[in-house]
C-alpha cells in the first residue's frame, strides 16, 4: 500500500469539490474517499448520516472480502459494490489500487445515478490523490512512522 498522502488545506478544498460536484450530480447524501486500510482520507455531505469512521473500517473489510471472492472466481476484484437497504443505501467504488470511495445515498436518487457519477467523481480523485503521491509537499507518512515510543519523557 503506498503512503498515505498529506494533504494541505488547498488540497482539501479541491477534493472537496470533486466530492461537492458528485453529490449535487448524484443527489446522494455523504460520500467518503478512505484507504483500503479502512483510514478516512476526506468525506463530504451530511456527515449525520452515520459514523464515518466505523463506516470506513467495516467497508474496507468489505471490499477486501468481496476481493478475495472475485479471486476465486477468476476475477482480478469486485470494483464496486452495491448494498440495497430499505431506506439508506451503499455504494462503494474503487478510486485506485489504494482507494475506495464509499457513498451513502437514499430515496432521492438511484443507484443508476449514483454509479455514473461516481466514475467521474473516482478518476477525479484518483488524479489528484496521484499527484500528491507522486510530488507531495515534501512530506510523507508511512506505516513505518508510528512508533510506540513515548513523545513527552520526564527525564
Amino acid at each position: 500500500m503506498n503512503a498515505i498522502p498529506v494533504l494541505t488545506i488547498d488540497d482539501v478544498a479541491t477534493l472537496d469539490g470533486v466530492l461537492a460536484d458528485f453529490l449535487k450530480k448524484s443527489e446522494a447524501d455523504l460520500t467518503v474517499v478512505i484507504d483500503k486500510g479502512g483510514n478516512v482520507i476526506s468525506q463530504y455531505g451530511d456527515h449525520n448520516v452515520t459514523d464515518v469512521t466505523i463506516i470506513a473500517a467495516l467497508a474496507a473489510g468489505s471490499f477486501a472480502a468481496t476481493c478475495e471472492l472475485a479471486r476465486r472466481i477468476g476475477e482480478v476484484e469486485f470494483n464496486a459494490l452495491y448494498h440495497q437497504g430499505n431506506g439508506s443505501h451503499m455504494f462503494m467504488n474503487s478510486v485506485d489500487d489504494d482507494t475506495i470511495m464509499i457513498t451513502v445515498f437514499g430515496q432521492k436518487t438511484t443507484v443508476g445515478l449514483v454509479r455514473f457519477y461516481s466514475t467521474a467523481a473516482a478518476t477525479g480523485v484518483a488524479n489528484l490523490l496521484k499527484s500528491l503521491r507522486r510530488g507531495g509537499h515534501g512530506l510523507e507518512f508511512t506505516a513505518a512512522d508510528i512508533s510506540a515510543a513515548p513523545i513527552f519523557s520526564d527525564s
